[in-house]
């Protein structure tokens, strides 16, 4: 639902209740009339399958709420959706949220007011290449057809920098293409793409139905090597990691490139209702388990450890024990 009609919704309902004197105001209503939409990814990423998992915790658990998993351009698109009030969760990478927080990259010159609930797990950039097109590193795409991931989404943003790591320039030295991870997977297996990126977590469903359908036609290219002059240029925010073996059934671990995920809200939610939906990811967790296993990851000990994104106050209150 847009937030165009997302408003006359709700401008009817309380045109209704004021013509029929039916409103209750003994209870505060539920903030944003108890619907909760939750701002997630690619349908076939692990944030769309995580949010469906987490919307069906909160409408079960979470007296007076309804929430729903809606499928997006993941992070940058996320947190201006989250901004603009037409979301109320937002998944995102931990650098696209730093720079939302800074006013700087995609939203250079406008710091977005959000806050995050917590830090779950880790993406790993994946970097697939077709096998005959003999590409031994990232420089090797020079020239190449290759697709960065959807327009706004983190994984378009750090396809971008671990290109110019490689000393490549992504608008010029590549045949870019910002597609969303379906389209990807579809050019990828007719041969219109040389190469793709795409951060997400363990196992991503599109990159898994990629590799083990033809897994004689594709490979994952190893670019651990390029988180010295990633930090250099962007700080800390990256870490290194290996896809492993068992992940895509490839015949090796995969040395690669690491980011944190954090789950993000309005700077302007209640505090208790951040409180609910925090100590929700993790009463729950087992139930969000069953709907992606990267939620086994969550840990309650580092997910205050959000810095450069502030804490909700709600959500630090959890984390407090209080």
């Amino acid at each position: 639902m847009s937030r165009g009609r997302r408003l006359v919704a709700t401008l009817l309902a309380v045109a209704l209740l004021t013509a029929c004197g039916a409103e209750d105001t003994s209870e505060p209503r539920p903030w944003h009339d108890g619907r909760i939409f939750l701002a997630t990814g690619n349908t076939t990423g692990v944030y769309y399958q995580l949010g469906g998992g987490y919307a069906d915790v909160i409408s079960r658990h979470l007296p007076g709420y309804e929430a729903r998993a809606e499928p997006t351009g993941a992070s940058g698109e996320n947190i201006t959706r989250l901004a603009d009030g037409d979301m109320e969760i937002a998944f995102s990478l931990a650098d696209t949220a730093a720079d939302a927080i800074a006013g700087r990259g995609a939203f250079n010159g406008r710091p977005q007011p959000v806050r995050a609930l917590a830090r779950v797990y880790s993406n790993y950039t994946h970097v697939i290449v077709r096998a005959d097109a003999q590409i031994a590193a990232l420089s090797g795409l020079r020239g190449k057809r290759v697709s960065t991931g959807s327009p706004k989404s983190g994984t378009d943003v750090i396809a971008a920098r671990m290109l110019a790591a490689a000393g490549l320039d992504p608008e010029r030295d590549v045949r870019r293409a910002r597609l969303s991870l379906p389209e990807t997977v579809a050019r990828m297996r007719s041969g219109t793409l040389d190469a793709m990126f795409f951060s997400g977590g363990l196992p991503t469903p599109g990159i898994a139905d990629l590799l083990t359908n033809a897994p004689d036609r594709f490979r994952l290219l190893p670019i651990a090597d390029l988180i010295e002059p990633l930090n250099a240029t962007h700080g800390s925010v990256y870490t290194t990691g290996e896809l492993p073996r068992d992940a895509y059934d490839t015949p090796s671990d995969t040395p690669t490139v690491t980011v944190a995920n954090v789950i993000l809200v309005s700077a302007e939610m209640p505090d208790d209702l951040a409180y609910d939906l925090t100590r929700l990811l993790f009463t729950y967790q087992a139930d969000l388990a069953l709907a992606h296993p990267e939620a086994r990851n969550f840990d309650r000990e580092s997910a205050a450890t959000t810095d450069p994104i502030p804490l909700h106050p709600g959500a630090a209150r959890y984390y407090q024990g209080g």
